[in-house]
């Protein structure tokens, strides 16, 4: 099948609407503390659900990882460690300042770094910029990153505006302008390394082509056995620096239903027990069975939910034609549109002035314009 970029543009506005979600399941979350849950959303995010669906759809899965040239595969590899990196960080940032700005400054540098930096290794750059179709996507990548700036001066604008009892009650008790901006400009650059990874995971895909092809099968399934390896690396930071956590805070407990703390609680008292006194531990009460299987239940689905965001990734980038780089700036944007439509449906700017909704509407309707424009560009190159 060829390229079809409006088909690639639903693909990755769906990834988007993904990748925006998957932090929802963490809010109900009870007692639990952040080490905890994310270690179970990463499992199910980066080992289980990427090796299962997988399978489903690539014959030969363990055949093609096999024949995987290995610098391919280690530097993929690598690539998602230093990815993971900023997956940590990124859930700070979220956590210092909110679902909507959180995400717009951190996928704002992702989105710069993850587009322009392997067409700039390569020197395809040059190429681009000398085509019409090329040009236009470039312009697509300007009209984003315009967008994820408005987003930032809403968001600036917003902290100034907000009471912090009104932030503690939508769970942001920990926002802090200063240190969120510094947690998501480094996670935002490291965690375009997902997208070096994916340049440098090709080798692999064109193995999964191949396999596909003969059994008669979509080639819109090359690049999973690709996020299998990323993903990989990145679960191996993430594993190193929860387990850390674990034994810094004492924490391992809550696996069988001790009580934690929840950072990313509605509340900011009760059920989430944020004050809670590690030396009177034992004083607290357990975590009901029907409570901890919840939890479980709830991580697990937050991390199958981040994985499909790379599953619908993973299928629009074979839909963008020659330069599938553009498919970063989609994907970003698009994470960013439904980011923000999530925290207007949490409220996170019900008491901002005029000034600052305009700010967000704006940034809104350029984020989805700009997805217009790659998309369109993608045409131009592929007629």
């Amino acid at each position: 099948m060829g390229p079809n970029p409006l088909i690639g543009v639903i693909y990755h506005w769906i990834g988007g609407l993904a990748s925006a979600t998957n932090f929802i399941p963490f809010r109900p979350i009870k007692r639990w503390s952040w080490e905890i849950y994310w270690i179970i959303q990463g499992v199910a995010a980066w080992v289980v659900a990427p090796a299962l669906i997988a399978w489903f759809f690539v014959p030969n899965l363990l055949g093609i990882l096999h024949q995987a040239p290995p610098s391919a595969f280690w530097h993929a590899v690598i690539w998602g460690a230093l990815w993971g990196i900023g997956g940590l960080t990124f859930g700070l940032s979220i956590r210092y300042l909110g679902i909507g700005l959180g995400y717009a400054i951190a996928l704002g540098f992702c989105t710069a770094f993850g587009t322009l930096m392997p067409p700039l290794f390569s020197g395809q750059i040059v190429t681009i910029a000398r085509q019409s179709g090329g040009r236009v996507i470039l312009l697509g990548v300007f009209v984003c990153l315009l967008a994820i700036a408005v987003n930032g001066l809403a968001g600036y604008l917003k902290e100034q505006e907000v009471p912090a009892e009104e932030k503690a009650a939508l769970g942001e008790r920990d926002y802090s302008f200063g240190k969120g901006l510094a947690v998501a400009i480094f996670a935002g650059i490291m965690s375009s390394c997902f997208a070096y990874g994916l340049t440098a995971g090709k080798p692999i895909a064109l193995i999964a082509r191949s396999e596909l092809l003969s059994a008669n099968r979509a080639d819109l399934w090359q690049n999973l056995p690709v996020l299998i390896v990323v993903l990989w690396g990145g679960f191996f930071t993430n594993f190193l620096w929860s387990v850390f956590l674990i034994v810094k805070n004492h924490s391992a407990a809550q696996f069988f239903g001790a009580p934690g703390s929840n950072p990313m609680g509605t509340t900011p008292t009760g059920e989430t027990l944020t004050n809670l006194d590690p030396a009177n531990v034992e004083s607290e009460p357990r975590l009901p069975p029907s409570t901890l299987l919840r939890n479980y239940l709830l991580a697990a689905l937050a991390g199958v939910i981040w994985y499909f965001q790379f599953f619908f990734y993973s299928m629009g980038q074979t839909k963008m034609g020659k330069y599938d780089f553009s498919s970063w700036t989609l994907h970003m944007a698009s994470i960013i549109i439904f980011a923000t439509l999530w925290g207007i449906a949490l409220k996170e700017w019900k008491d901002t002035k005029y000034r600052t909704r305009l700010c967000v509407t704006c940034g809104l309707l350029l984020l989805i314009f700009s997805t217009v424009i790659v998309g369109y560009g993608n045409y131009l190159v592929a007629r």
